[in-house]
């Protein structure tokens, strides 16, 4: 359990990183798993076995409350946010830990600010990747630098200084969490930008950390140009019509609900097992 007060969820989206889920869950270290209380993995309609691996390692797990939730559609990266921040509220948890499936960032660069406390100043910490001390490696040159061009257009927009616009290693408060507009955001790959540009306007306290960031066997889902336009048409819509834009709902569904189906519990294991 947390050494602090406070209820830890960690929350770990997957899609299609059969190979790179095992070793994201063997971050879980003891160490690590002192400063959480649950964990959940949330697989967005996966097409290979990324489930399958997800449950394996988990069932290795010890020490740590885990489930695994199948989204009950394919509801995008920003809609499985959407499903672990419900899940967050619904469960009375404090604090929400967002690391991405596919083991490029390591939830270790993330523990010390929880061990000394720095989270209770802020209402999300954010991993930043382009920033004094944090580490890139395999990241390509053109990407590094669409980046930082990308970082400083919001920055100006926002007039808040942002070191990264999603580095897929974040926490949040959960009581920031609790207006529950998040659910107005996109639900696909935008959703860290609505998130971003949101907390900036709702004069949220934030706080970038340097991490260390790597890219090896994963494989992007990010169609670069697409992607690159459509982070540019938010920072204009933010710049040109913020009002507007921070009251309409992103997401394209009707239905604000996003169902998901446990898969693994494994409290339930536990219980089976006596």
């Amino acid at each position: 359990m947390s050494p602090a007060l406070e209820r830890f969820l960690l929350f770990i989206p997957i899609y299609n990183c059969e190979r790179q889920i095992p070793r994201v869950i063997a971050q879980l270290t003891p160490d690590i798993r002192d400063l959480l209380s649950e964990v959940i993995v949330v697989n967005n309609r996966s097409q290979d076995g990324s489930q399958a691996a997800a449950i394996s390692a988990l069932k290795e797990l010890r020490g740590l409350p885990a489930k695994v939730f199948l989204n009950d559609a394919n509801y995008g990266l920003g809609g499985s946010h959407k499903v672990a921040f419900n899940y967050a509220l619904a469960n009375g948890f404090d604090y929400c830990i967002v690391l991405h499936g596919d083991d490029q960032g390591s939830v270790a660069d993330l523990a010390p600010l929880i061990r000394n406390r720095a989270y209770r100043d802020f209402d999300c910490l954010l991993g930043a990747r382009f920033m004094r001390g944090s580490k890139l490696a395999g990241y390509s040159a053109l990407r590094t630098f669409g980046n930082y061009v990308f970082n400083l257009i919001y920055s100006v927009v926002s007039a808040t200084r942002i070191y990264d616009l999603g580095s897929g290693l974040n926490l949040y408060s959960v009581a920031a969490l609790s207006d529950k507009s998040y659910l107005r955001h996109a639900n696909d790959l935008t959703f860290n930008y609505h998130m971003i540009l949101h907390s900036i306007a709702n004069k949220w306290r934030i706080r970038f950390f340097p991490i260390v960031w790597r890219e090896a066997d994963q494989v992007s889902n990010v169609k670069l140009v697409r992607q690159s336009l459509r982070v540019a048409k938010l920072a204009i819509d933010f710049a040109i019509r913020r009002r507007s834009y921070l009251a309409e709902d992103h997401s394209g569904r009707n239905d604000a609900t996003y169902p998901a189906t446990v898969v693994f519990d494994s409290a339930a294991t536990s219980e089976r097992a006596l």
